[in-house]
Order: structure tokens, then C-alpha cells, then sequence
């Protein structure tokens, strides 16, 4: 009897031995990007308190002010009127809003070592606090296989080429869409598949 068990143990052994090595962890997908990370809770930015909205205003009229007093000019459109969020998949919404983000903060950073200082700092605040909340949404992209396309690749690109630009054009750029940015376009990621 002792003998059957014997090789029926070397027999399984070696059945496994053949079978190769059990994987681990999940196969990369290269095909679509992951889902969102956990934790993302954009639903508080759905509207933005008056207090907010009033020191955005008034630090984009400020804005306005500094550069109706200085000669500038741009080659391109940054944010062109026609860009709308909503034309885009959901998971691509907050991809193109952390990017437009990214972009607004180091501008507004810059100028807000300038007599601006104080009027951009608590914009300055909110932004950085969306910017850090938006990134627990955005889905991590595929390292291998197909990138973005379409609208999204167009826009990210677009963002990418902005620091070719002129410091001016940068800066109006930016004042121009910083209401839409945090009105329009923030509304549309914190309402997810809402935003239609």
C-alpha cells in the first residue's frame, strides 16, 4: 500500500513539475486604462461655495486688470472655446482636467510671486486642493499598447506645447479659462457619468 501512495505522490509531482510556474498577479491590460483609484470623491466639487466663487472671481478680474496693462499675444489657443469635457468618454474627463489643472497651477504660481500674491492665494488653495483630490480619479494609463486618442490626445497635446508659448500668452491663457476651469469643467468631472 505504501508503495501505491509513493507513486501516486511522484506521479502529481511531476505533473505539476510540467504544468510551469502558477502566475501570481493579474495580467497588465494594455488595451483600456484601469479603473479610477479608490477614494475618488470628486461629488463635493459639484458646486462651489459663494465664498469660493467670489475669490476666484475676484482674482480672475485682477488678472484681467494686470494684463490689460501689458502687451501680449498668443499663436495659438490654449483652451478654444469649442473644448467641452463632455464630448469626452467618462474616464478621459478627469485625465483632461488634471492636465488643464497641472498647467493653470504652475502659470498661477509664477504670478503669484507679483502684487498679485494676495488676491491669487486662496484660488491658489482651492486649486491645489482639487488638483490633489482629482488625482486620486484619474485612471492609471497604459504603459504598453495604444495611447489616448482622439479629442483627448488632441488635448493633452495642446497643454503639452503650451510652455513653448510666451509668458504672456500663458498667463491670459489661463485668466481667460480659470472660471470655466473651476465652474464648467469641474462641475462636469464631479458629476461623472452625470455630466452628459
Amino acid at each position: 500500500m505504501a508503495t501505491v501512495w509513493v507513486l501516486v505522490l511522484v506521479t502529481v509531482l511531476l505533473g505539476l513539475a510540467r504544468a510551469g510556474p502558477v502566475p501570481t498577479s493579474k495580467p497588465t491590460s494594455t488595451s483600456k486604462p484601469t479603473s479610477p483609484r479608490r477614494g475618488c470623491l470628486m461629488n463635493r466639487f459639484q458646486s462651489l461655495s459663494p465664498r469660493e466663487l467670489e475669490a476666484i472671481k475676484k482674482a480672475k478680474d485682477a488678472l484681467e486688470e494686470s494684463l490689460s496693462q501689458r502687451n501680449w499675444s498668443c499663436g495659438s489657443h490654449l483652451f478654444p472655446r469649442a473644448r467641452d469635457l463632455r464630448l469626452l468618454q467618462a474616464w478621459e474627463r478627469p485625465v483632461a482636467l488634471e492636465a488643464e489643472l497641472a498647467l493653470t497651477l504652475k502659470v498661477l504660481g509664477t504670478m503669484a510671486d507679483s502684487s498679485l500674491g494676495v488676491v491669487l492665494d486662496q484660488p491658489l488653495r482651492l486649486l491645489r486642493h482639487v488638483h490633489s483630490e482629482l488625482q486620486a480619479c484619474v485612471p492609471a494609463l497604459p504603459t504598453a499598447g495604444p495611447r489616448t486618442r482622439g479629442r483627448l490626445h488632441h488635448w493633452l497635446h495642446r497643454l503639452q506645447k503650451a510652455p513653448k508659448e510666451s509668458q504672456g500668452c500663458l498667463e491670459a491663457s489661463v485668466t481667460f479659462n480659470l472660471f470655466r476651469l473651476l465652474t464648467r469643467d469641474l462641475k462636469c468631472v464631479a458629476s461623472g457619468d452625470l455630466c452628459v
